[in-house]
């Protein structure tokens, strides 16, 4: 059985949150009892390991760089009207890639049961009103964000667990230190605290509303708009130990995310609340937790009709889909960034022997795309991988391969143009 959690109360208050997140890195293991890791927090933090680590139940990889990503849903309205709501917690490898869906025989139903079975019910109680669908289909949801990302973490593999631990104990402790976390960071608090709460009659920079944040917590988070309405805020940490108690390190969002510069709009909660379905309705329209934004055209995130794609290391395409440094190739793409196709003047773009190429008698493969910190992040066969044998340098053109079986590896950011 995993221990009963201590909570803070209905939420946590500015000036408590505040406190922790200015005290680097956090830790938890004086405000709440849970399940032990046996894990020591004095090695490096993930992502800043200087040799290879091999115990990966203390040590988080691939997936070091956490977002904790929460929402602000405004119509409908989801949570509490002074507070913004939980997305998730997304294990991003180091260089801004992903995986998910990382062990499909560990997706568990009735989370609500397994948390109340595993002495987790308080836990439960606040994820009912902070971690709530904007369809109503939370048990979905929760679902989703713990199969798609919750089963990436290396420190959470039951071989990691104390014996004896019970079959889902390991989802239990990501719910439990999702809601630890969120808990730290009102985000709404940190706004108002600089005069900042929803309002329909005036519209803010992207440097004031991060700025409010940077002075609340020591930390830049990433901030994400639908067009130029705000609803969406990524904080990234690092973590010591392992994420069931290990001491999490706030960092800055490695990219500003996806609001424009200035005339974002943060509206009060004033939408209907959304109706609970039941969980074994159809899968709900809008996957909390999927990074694919389907709309066409228009609005940040969205796929557009033409652009340049940049390599995370250095450079980027050239028209016949190598990787250089050389001036970059403009590609166009047609359709959606769930499924599309691109070209540039050498001709379609496809994949034949896991090797990207453009041109002439070139058959046009079908990618996707997806947002990660901001970035709109080129996509084939669910991944976001690429790799090459060297890195580019002068006037060389290296082979761009779509797995990271290769010695450089990198992901493809689209750029419009």
């Amino acid at each position: 059985m995993l221990g009963a959690i201590v909570l803070l109360g209905a939420f946590a208050t500015y000036a408590l949150a505040s406190s922790y997140l200015n005290m680097t890195p956090i830790g938890y293991t004086d405000l709440f009892e849970q399940i032990s890791s046996g894990c020591s927090t004095n090695a490096p933090a993930s992502c800043h390991n200087t040799t290879r680590e091999t115990n990966l139940c203390c040590f988080e990889a691939p997936g070091g760089l956490i977002l904790q990503t929460q929402f602000w849903d405004t119509n409908p309205s989801t949570g509490p009207s002074n507070s913004w709501t939980i997305h998730g917690l997304w294990p991003d490898n180091c260089d801004g890639s992903f995986r998910e869906n990382c062990d499909p025989s560990r997706d568990y139903t009735d989370i609500a049961g397994l948390l109340t079975e595993q002495g987790a019910s308080d836990t439960l109680a606040f994820m009912q009103e902070y971690w709530v669908d904007i369809d109503g289909q939370n048990e979905e949801f929760w679902e989703h964000e713990w199969s798609t990302h919750g089963t990436c973490y290396s420190t959470l593999e039951p071989s990691c667990l104390p014996s004896g631990s019970p079959k889902g104990a390991e989802a239990v402790a990501f719910f439990q230190t999702v809601v630890k976390l969120f808990k730290t960071l009102p985000t709404y608090d940190f706004l108002a605290q600089a005069g900042i709460t929803p309002t329909t009659s005036k519209t803010f920079t992207l440097s004031t509303l991060t700025n409010a944040l940077k002075d609340a917590t020591g930390v830049t988070p990433a901030l994400n708009c639908d067009g130029s309405t705000l609803n969406e805020i990524e904080w990234y940490f690092n973590v010591k130990g392992s994420l069931i108690d290990g001491q999490f390190v706030p960092i800055d969002a490695p990219s500003k995310g996806s609001c424009p510069s200035s005339g974002i709009k943060y509206p009060p909660k004033s939408g209907a609340s959304p109706t609970t379905t039941s969980v074994s309705a159809a899968v709900p329209s809008r996957q909390r937790c999927i990074r694919m934004l389907i709309s066409p055209t228009g609005g940040s995130g969205s796929l557009p009709s033409k652009g340049t794609i940049h390599a995370s290391t250095t450079g980027g395409l050239l028209s016949t889909g190598t990787w250089s440094t050389q001036t970059l190739a403009t590609y166009h793409f047609s359709g959606t960034t769930s499924s599309f196709t691109m070209s540039t003047s050498k001709g379609d773009c496809g994949v034949s022997d896991g090797q990207l190429r453009c041109g002439s008698g070139v058959s046009a493969s079908k990618f996707s795309a997806v947002t990660s910190g901001g970035n709109l992040l080129l996509s084939y066969s669910g991944s976001t991988k690429f790799s090459s044998e060297r890195a580019p340098s002068g006037t060389d053109e290296e082979t761009v391969y779509t797995d990271d079986s290769h010695s450089e590896t990198y992901t493809l950011s689209i750029v419009a143009s």
